[in-house]
């Protein structure tokens, strides 16, 4: 018996490619679908190895993982490090994060990164919309198809804003998007291709890791320390594979809040110019000037895109943002953002510059700044005893269990008494071994009084220690 022979013994499922035209590994993929379509393959069946698959079809190691990659795209399989490609179930699974409540009616929401409840919010939007609707020349731009870039005086005004907060961007290079998230996964799919690698703090914003994995993209975690991703770790990395993009929140890194220092933030740079990577900084989790650093896209404004929303200043709900590009990648991100959308809404981009311009934002975005940093400190000065990582500005802390708790044991008992929290699972890039710690948002209670009773009541959680578990044997 010869080597194919053995293969084709070993292979549990071993498609009948025989007669078919067309790209290899297209066929295999066409095949597989048609396999699980049948029923002759059931969800949680494993795939062959794919070096025991080339063998048993006589074909280059090559063409099986482009056809596991293009099936994986498709969502016919998932690839998990130490079990193999399996085929994927039918049923709809959870999300691995929510953007939406989960708290009890009567729970203290400590789960969402929102901007705090405030009538004022709506105050302003009604006036907003009063003073568009009395200018004609609004009315119908709103009502226009816009640009792929964007609307030029919506650039324009938005830029005159993010300069006076110390982000000097020029209209020419930047793109309007229908959110931050919009922005991130408009510049993962313009600028890597599927199966190509991208990198992250090894706990990072689960809406990369679900971009990244919905575009095929191998997303690799970077080790972290005090100050987030570890330059050498980078580096070594990047040695061992190649690598097309860093993301990363230099500010404060969502979950851990942790925030990089000057020389950290150069020292990426380097390692990104040395293995020409590109850079993509998350700037959502605002923060006021005072406390920002040097932004990447003045330290490598030919390498580093930006991304800006206003869901953290004004609203969520308005589904509006921005990307900052080099004027090299521009086109690639057009030509892709009107394969999504067309362009952004002109109405939504309307409404967000004419709030933030002229002032009118501001009595609004004085009192979130300083009300938010009186929320830190309430968070420091109830549960600043323990392992607690958050910035001034954060919407949240990140909070490191002491042991013995187990952060399902205590999330699931932070729920009994009324408090919602997320644990590190979503946050976790790849199979990362989860962290025992909890997200802890202060901003989603309506007032301070609220939050400081839901804080108190995980206090008194940690005081209590966590139940102890069955003996076994």
């Amino acid at each position: 018996m010869d080597l194919h022979e053995r293969a084709r013994a070993r292979c549990h499922w071993l498609p009948d490619l025989t007669g078919r035209t067309g790209a290899r590994y297209q066929v295999l993929v066409d095949q597989l679908a048609a396999d699980i379509a049948s029923g002759q393959l059931k969800p949680g069946d494993r795939l062959p190895p794919q070096r025991l698959l080339a063998d048993a079809l006589e074909v280059t190691i090559g063409t099986i993982t482009r056809a596991y990659r293009e099936a994986e795209r498709r969502g016919l399989v998932e690839a998990r490090v130490g079990s193999g490609t399996r085929v994927k179930g039918t049923t709809e699974q959870p999300p691995d994060f929510h953007h939406l409540s989960r708290a009890g009616h009567d729970s203290i929401d400590l789960s969402l990164s929102i901007p705090i409840p405030n009538p004022l919010r709506q105050q302003q939007l009604a006036a907003i919309l009063q003073q568009i609707a009395s200018l004609p020349t609004a009315i119908e731009s709103a009502l226009t198809y816009q640009p792929e870039q964007g609307s030029p005086l919506q650039r324009e005004q938005l830029c005159q804003w993010l300069n006076a907060q110390g982000l000097m961007l020029l209209p020419e290079e930047v793109i309007l998007t229908e959110g931050g998230q919009h922005a991130d996964f408009l510049a993962l799919q313009a600028l890597i291709k599927p199966g190509e690698a991208v990198a992250s703090a090894a706990l990072t914003y689960p809406g990369m890791i679900a971009a990244a994995r919905q575009l095929g993209l191998k997303h690799i975690p970077v080790p972290m320390d005090r100050e987030g991703i570890r330059p050498e770790a980078l580096e070594r990395l990047c040695q061992q594979q190649r690598i097309r993009l860093l993301y990363l929140m230099p500010e404060y890194n969502n979950p851990t809040g942790l925030s990089m220092s000057q020389q950290r933030r150069e020292a990426i740079v380097e390692v990104a110019r040395r293995h020409d990577m590109l850079l993509l900084e998350d700037g959502v989790q605002f923060v006021t000037p005072d406390l920002r650093g040097t932004p990447l896209f003045e330290l490598a404004p030919e390498r580093a895109l930006y991304i800006f929303s206003a869901s953290k200043l004004l609203s969520g709900g308005l589904r509006f943002g921005a990307l900052r590009a080099p004027s090299n990648l521009m086109p690639q991100l057009r030509v892709a953002l009107r394969a999504q959308c067309w362009s952004s809404p002109g109405l939504m981009g309307a409404v967000t510059c004419q709030w933030l311009a002229k002032g009118h934002a501001d009595p609004l975005l004085h009192w979130h700044w300083d009300e938010v940093r009186t929320r830190q400190k309430l968070l420091h000065e109830v549960l600043g005893q323990y392992n607690l990582s958050s910035h001034p500005c954060g919407f949240h802390g990140w909070l490191q269990l002491p042991e013995p708790w187990r952060a399902a044991d205590f999330v699931k008992l932070a729920d009994s008494r009324g408090v919602t929290l997320i644990a590190a699972e979503p946050f976790c890039v790849g199979t990362q071994p989860a962290p025992q710690a909890v997200r802890i948002c202060v901003t989603p209670p309506a007032s301070r009084e609220r939050l400081q009773e839901g804080l108190e009541r995980l206090a008194q959680l940690l005081h209590d220690e966590p139940p102890l578990m069955p003996p076994l044997l």
